[in-house]
């Protein structure tokens, strides 16, 4: 037992730590902050307290994924001003060198993994051609906020207006906040 005095009272370290980690299991079972506060007898806004102390991240999990853009670093500038947790953007020059310096065995393995990684996200931004944005829409579902840049198959490099990804963005993140998201 690991104990601490404070003032008159005797706390038990051990016991509070495992009703932390039991608070927390229920929350990243999906159990609202109510249900977690009723189950430990406590209440809500303390178990939200508890998660703020602990937080290291908020909001959703956006990725920005494009090709081909003439505009690569500006967009980059955006996508870590705005902190998205995955950027992938090519230029025509970049996209057609990641197709041919892989076997065709490595190109599916890396481009599932890609896959892989965007269906863990909340959102994933997708810049490319009309035909590429419905094949991303038919793969992730509706995570998926396309933005066309070009008629298939798009041969060179497009520019992308930064502030308008910047918008689209933030228009995401602030949907979260609309909808009253539990942290």
């Amino acid at each position: 037992m690991d104990l601490v005095r404070v003032g008159e009272k005797v706390i038990d370290r051990t016991r509070l730590h495992r009703l932390v980690d039991q608070a927390l299991e229920m929350r990243a079972g999906g159990a609202s902050q109510q249900e977690v506060a009723d189950r430990l007898g406590t209440d809500r806004t303390f178990v939200s307290r508890l998660e703020a102390m602990g937080e290291l991240r908020r909001g959703r999990r956006i990725a920005l994924v494009g090709f081909p853009v003439a505009n690569k670093a500006d967009l980059e500038r955006v996508a870590a001003e705005e902190g998205l947790d995955l950027v992938l953007l090519m230029t025509d020059a970049e996209r057609w060198s990641f197709v041919r310096d892989r076997s065709g065995l490595d190109l599916v393995n890396e481009i599932m993994a890609l896959i892989s990684q965007a269906r863990e996200l909340d959102a994933v931004v997708f810049l490319g051609s009309d035909m590429r944005v419905k094949l991303m829409e038919a793969v992730l579902g509706r995570k998926v906020v396309g933005v066309v840049i070009g008629t298939s198959p798009i041969q060179g490099d497009r520019l992308v207006d930064p502030e308008e990804v910047r918008r689209l963005i933030r228009a995401l993140k602030a949907d979260q906040a609309a909808r009253g998201e539990e942290r």
